[in-house]
C-alpha cells in the first residue's frame, strides 16, 4: 500500500515512522522547511520507549512528484487544513481514501446530520474548499488516542497511549476501513474498527473542548485545572451542554462529566496540545475544537454560555498573541 503523510509533526511523524518501520506500506510524506530537510538526512524518527526507531524516508514538497497514493494521512493542525486542500490533488487516484488524523470536529461531520441541513461547517470549512477538494465518499474517519511531542523538526517523542478509532463517516464497517486498520495495528497501534466514529469523534472533543483553551489562557497543566474547583465546574458546565448538543446530533454521552475528570486526572500532570501550541508560538485549532461546537449548537437552537464564554476568552487571548487573526477594526460612530 502507498501511504503519504501530510504533516510529519508530532501524530504524523508518530504515524508515519511506526508504518515505514512496520515494512508493508511505501510510506511517503509531503513537507517543507526544516521538516523535509530532517526526513530526507535522518529519514523518520520516533523517540519511544527509551529507545529510537528510524527508517527510511521518501519525502518531498511537492504533491506531484510523490504521486497517487492509496491512502492519505492528514496531520496537520486544523488551521493549516485549507492550504492542504489546496495542494493534494495530484496524491488521489480515484480509489484514494484521506484519513484525517486531527483534533476537534472535522469539516465532513455535520453531512447527511437531520436538523443540520446541507449547508457546511462555516467555522472549519469556510469557503467550502476543503469539501470539494477531499470528497466524503474518500474519508476514513479517524480519532488518535496517544500523547505525542516533537524534540526537534524530524524527531518525535511518544509518550503514551498509541489508540486509533477509524470507521467510515456515515456509519457501519468496510474492506476498505479495515485494510486500513490491519496495516496500522501491523504497525503497532491498539486499532478500533468502529461502526459509528462520528460518536467517537464528538466523545474525544467533549473531553479536550475544555482541558485545551482553558490550559491556553491558564497556562496550567490539566491537574491544575482539575484541582481549582470553580474552573472544574465552568469546564463541567461547558460540557453539559456539548453533551446536548451531541444528544441531538446521535452521538449521545454516557459519561457525567465528573466521570470523564476522574478519567483525565490519572494523565496527571500533561500539557494539553493547544498550550504546547501556544508556547511555541504556533496558531492553535481553536474553531476546530470550540468554534465548531458552537457552531452546531446555534444550528439546533441550543444556548450554550459556558461554550460562548470559552470560544470569547481564547479568540481574544490567541488574537492579542498573534496566533489568531486579528479582529476586525470597530466602525466608527455616525
Amino acid at each position: 500500500m502507498k501511504v503519504c503523510i501530510i504533516g510529519a509533526g508530532a501524530i504524523g511523524g508518530f504515524i508515519g515512522a511506526r508504518l515505514a518501520a512496520a515494512g508493508r506500506a511505501r510510506v511517503s510524506a509531503l513537507a517543507r522547511g526544516n521538516t523535509l530537510e530532517a526526513l530526507r538526512r535522518h529519514g523518520w524518527r520516533l523517540q519511544q520507549g527509551g529507545s529510537l526507531l528510524q527508517a527510511p524516508a521518501h519525502a518531498s514538497n511537492d504533491a506531484a512528484a510523490l504521486g497517487e497514493q492509496d491512502l492519505v494521512i492528514i496531520a496537520v493542525k486544523g488551521p493549516a487544513l485549507g492550504a492542504v486542500a489546496s495542494q493534494i490533488a495530484p496524491l488521489l487516484g480515484p480509489e484514494t481514501r484521506v484519513m484525517p488524523a486531527m483534533n476537534g470536529v472535522p469539516w465532513w461531520f455535520a453531512e447527511g446530520v437531520p436538523g443540520i441541513g446541507a449547508q457546511r461547517l462555516i467555522s472549519v470549512d469556510p469557503d467550502g474548499s476543503i469539501g470539494r477538494a477531499i470528497a466524503t465518499r474518500r474519508v476514513i474517519g479517524c480519532v488518535v488516542h496517544a500523547s505525542t511531542s516533537i524534540v526537534e523538526p524530524g524527531c518525535v517523542q511518544h509518550r503514551m497511549g498509541q489508540g486509533l478509532i477509524v470507521g467510515e463517516p456515515g456509519g457501519g464497517r468496510s474492506e476498505a476501513v479495515q485494510a486500513v486498520a490491519d496495516l496500522l495495528a501491523h504497525a503497532g497501534f491498539d486499532v478500533t474498527h468502529s461502526a459509528d466514529v462520528r460518536r467517537d469523534v464528538w466523545y474525544k472533543l467533549w473531553g479536550n473542548m475544555t482541558m485545551n483553551p482553558v490550559s491556553a489562557i491558564t497556562g496550567a497543566t490539566a491537574d491544575l485545572i482539575l484541582a481549582d474547583p470553580l474552573v472544574r465546574a465552568f469546564n463541567s458546565a461547558a460540557m453539559r451542554e456539548a453533551a446536548a448538543i451531541g444528544a441531538l446530533l446521535g452521538c449521545p454521552i454516557d459519561q457525567s462529566p465528573e466521570d470523564r475528570h476522574a478519567i483525565t486526572a490519572k494523565l496527571g500532570a500533561f500539557k494539553t496540545s493547544m498550550l504546547q501550541d501556544v508556547e511555541a508560538g504556533r496558531p492553535i485549532e481553536l474553531e476546530a475544537i470550540v468554534g465548531a461546537v458552537r457552531e452546531l449548537g446555534e444550528r439546533l437552537g441550543l444556548q450554550t454560555p459556558s461554550i460562548d464564554a470559552i470560544f470569547g476568552l481564547t479568540r481574544l487571548f490567541g488574537q492579542m498573541r498573534g496566533l489568531l487573526p486579528a479582529p476586525a477594526a470597530p466602525r466608527p460612530a455616525g
